[in-house]
């Protein structure tokens, strides 16, 4: 893993949204083992501001670096092919 950076992943979400209830812990056990993901979960409703900045309209959403990647819920396959690659850059 020499060369590549550390990512941060975020996850946009609302407390009573089932989807979002139903795949973090999966996504997040996907993204941690990657072994560079800081993963971090964002109540829209406890900070909106960090939503707005980020573009979500809707949760759940995941944003990489700072960037709204998935504004729904990837796969693992598809979240860690996103690590892969912000991990690169």
């Amino acid at each position: 893993m020499t060369g590549l950076k550390a990512v941060s992943v975020e996850l946009f979400f609302a407390a009573g949204c089932s989807k979002c209830a139903a795949a973090r812990d999966e996504l997040r056990a996907a993204a941690e083992s990657s072994g560079r993901a800081q993963w971090t979960e964002i109540d829209v409703a406890r900070e909106p501001h960090r939503a707005v900045d980020a573009g979500v309209v809707s949760t759940p959403a995941i944003a990489i670096d700072g960037e709204l990647v998935f504004s729904s819920l990837p796969s693992v396959p598809q979240l860690q092919a996103a690590i892969a690659a912000a991990a690169q850059r």
